[in-house]
């Protein structure tokens, strides 16, 4: 079964359920305001529905998710939850090959509205990495991914709201999302394991090449290259060979897995050989995910 864990597709309640927002984050026609970053305007096409299966065609299973840098998780419970119900009532309408994470309010945890969503046959929860930057987070998110470790499902840590405002276009992607990355990274290693020794975790965009830090990580006083965790992977989204290359020679092959970030970008190819490519596409996200790999 070949795999992407990392796409958004924005479908009518979603789109309508910001639109009717008069604060940010939302949509006014196609313009998504949101706070800490310029005003984006959104290719309708980027998220219609026949194009995307077009380009889907080579997948067995596509994972989208809400798209956490909008804040929705963040916003008062009142505010948060009209947005999330509609991304999941969109989720579980889609066609194969779609997917779907789990989006939850985070100003109240709410485990049993997740442990519900999660029964609809959701693939598991995304988290914003600014959720999960430290004890204190992990400490208050815990109930969630207790759910999650309950039913064996995944966690999937993607950057959350960028919260400098200014700069060029590139910014919010190049510089806030990468530090959040590398935070989440690190806390879930010396926070999160301890307390959810089983739980499989994704990080998006190789966590940001944190793991490539492990050297200077030892000296000053961690731990790190060659305690590979095998319950915890990174996706591939908006990097390309030479840095796949390089998170492979520190975490090894196993844990590197298959995703796009699609409509912002393609999934890179490894160019690691044929064995490099099926296990970043299909051995290991299946595995992420606990699904059994199609005879295709």
């Amino acid at each position: 079964m070949t795999v992407d864990v990392h796409q958004h597709l924005w479908a009518p309640a979603f789109v309508d359920a910001l639109r009717r927002r008069t604060a940010s984050p939302r949509l006014d026609g196609w313009t998504l305001h949101l706070d800490g970053e310029p005003a984006y305007e959104v290719n309708p096409d980027d998220h219609d529905l026949t194009r995307r299966l077009a380009l889907n065609e080579n997948l067995d299973l596509a994972l989208v998710s809400l798209s956490s840098p909008l804040g929705i998780e963040s916003l008062p419970p009142e505010d948060a939850w009209p947005i999330i119900d509609a991304y999941h009532e969109d989720a579980r309408a889609l066609p194969a090959p779609f997917g779907a994470w789990a989006a939850t309010c985070l100003s109240h945890i709410d485990p049993p509205r997740l442990a519900k969503a999660l029964d609809h046959g959701l693939a598991g929860l995304q988290l914003p990495a600014t959720a999960v930057r430290n004890a204190e987070d992990l400490a208050r998110v815990a109930p969630l991914l207790d759910v999650l470790t309950e039913r064996d499902l995944p966690l999937f840590v993607h950057p959350g709201p960028a919260a400098e405002p200014g700069g060029p276009g590139w910014w919010p992607a190049v510089v806030p999302y990468v530090q959040q990355m590398h935070a989440a990274w690190f806390a879930f290693a010396t926070f999160g394991r301890p307390r959810h020794p089983g739980l499989r975790v994704c990080f998006a965009l190789l966590a940001g090449l944190a793991p490539l830090h492990s050297e200077r990580l030892i000296n000053r006083g961690g731990e790190g290259r060659g305690l590979v965790d095998p319950e915890t992977f990174v996706e591939t989204s908006s990097y390309g060979p030479r840095a796949i290359d390089a998170i492979i020679r520190e975490l090894g092959v196993d844990v590197v897995v298959n995703g796009s970030d699609q409509p912002y970008a393609e999934a890179p190819d490894p160019a690691l050989g044929d064995a490099a490519r099926h296990a970043i596409a299909v051995t290991n996200p299946n595995r992420l995910l606990n699904r059994k790999e199609s005879s295709k």
